[in-house]
């Protein structure tokens, strides 16, 4: 199977940027069931690189419909070390004006009905995930902003909602008031599967409105998030032109090691039928699975 380290997971019209070529259709299957669509690997500029559309060809999946697992546990079999989120967010805040890319550094999980883990079923494990972003990756980031001349923010807490629905105005001036930068409805538990993973994740942020709290700008619609949104992805795609070949040069995250310590469960308690289906997280830090009993 084809291979990559980085991975980018957005729109699907990422991996019609400029400098991608030798694209081939990865077909995944995971534990967890089907990811959103299948992964599309090529070059960019000569690096391989993992794309998945994160609502599917066609944009057919609402945010709380996403097999978050299965997209994460997918880009993982393929070999992906760098995991990049593209996403449209609204702005929580004045100086964080339409069009502005921000590259957050933390979340608010206000999501209510996803699966948020890997480790369960007879196996518990608690990652940290007091620094949700891999500052590594942020700053690769950040510096290929600088790079290409887009304006953007560094740090920002995003707010995750459930959605499908956009926010209340109570609910806007709520997020506000707790500090929160950009609202969206996908990031998590997207970061959080990342961490268990053991990858090191980061997000370009697009910010397509002003949520529905700005009392001089109109209501975020979709028509409008639409029109801003495609001129962002042009911006993203260079950040992310300039973002990929520094990769080559960056250190370590402390993401890849994110395993260490976190198995709660003594190995010759978890099921063996458990022990090879999280085989792919579990080989690094756990006995070969003939080891454990059923």
């Amino acid at each position: 199977m084809t291979r990559a380290a980085i991975g980018i997971i957005g729109g699907s019209g990422l991996y019609g940027m400029d400098g991608v070529t030798d694209l081939e259709e990865v077909r995944v299957d995971t534990p967890f069931g089907p990811p959103s669509d299948a992964i599309m690997i090529g070059k960019v500029d000569g690096t391989p690189v993992a794309f998945l559309p994160r609502h599917g060809r066609g944009h057919v999946f609402a945010p709380h419909e996403i097999n978050y697992r299965a997209n994460i546990w997918a880009l993982k079999s393929v070999g992906v070390q760098w995991l990049i989120s593209v996403s449209a967010v609204g702005s929580l805040k004045d100086e964080i004006v339409p069009g502005d890319l921000v590259i957050a550094n933390q979340f608010l999980d206000r999501t209510r009905q996803r699966a948020s883990t890997f480790f369960e079923g007879g196996i518990v494990a608690h990652v940290g995930f007091g620094h949700p972003c891999c500052e590594v990756l942020r700053s690769v980031l950040l510096a290929s902003c600088d790079e290409v001349g887009v304006r953007h923010h560094d740090g920002g807490t995003y707010v995750c909602m459930e959605g499908p629905q956009f926010s209340t105005r109570a609910e806007s001036f709520m997020y506000r008031g707790l500090g929160a930068s950009v609202i969206g409805m996908t990031n998590l538990p997207e970061a959080k599967l990342a961490r268990e993973a053991e990858m090191a994740y980061a997000t370009i942020a697009m910010a397509t409105d002003y949520d529905c709290w700005h009392e001089t700008e109109d209501h975020v619609s979709v028509d409008a998030v639409v029109a801003v949104l495609q001129a962002n992805v042009v911006k993203a795609q260079r950040v992310l032109r300039a973002a990929i070949p520094r990769l080559d040069a960056a250190p370590d995250s402390a993401a890849w090691t994110a395993l260490d310590f976190a198995i709660l469960t003594a190995p010759d308690a978890i099921n063996e039928t458990k022990r090879r289906e999280l085989s792919l997280l579990l080989d690094r830090v756990l006995p070969p699975a003939q080891e454990t009993r059923s």
